[in-house]
């Protein structure tokens, strides 16, 4: 129960190549990593800017909406008759 057996020195083994073999997986990532983060705070910095000048939201007209509605209505009634 003490001792290592072959399978653990081969699990052992496997985890240390995937971890430190191989050009750098690990390098690599964080690079990939590092540059996902630079680009979010690229993008939330351009959102924030002073300088430009941004419209107001959109809004729907409600009552609008109904009477373009009901006129719509009245096309289809004029057309049926």
């Amino acid at each position: 129960m003490g001792s290592l057996s072959i399978w653990h020195w081969i699990i052992v083994l496997l985890v240390v190549l995937v971890l430190f073999g191989g050009r750098g997986k690990i390098a690599s990532l964080m690079g990939d990593f590092a540059q996902g983060i630079k680009a979010f705070k690229k993008g939330m910095s351009e959102d924030d800017k002073p300088g430009e000048a941004n419209e107001p939201p959109k809004s729907i007209d409600h009552q609008a909406s109904a009477t373009a509605k009901s006129e719509a209505e009245r096309r289809a009634e004029s057309i049926r008759s």
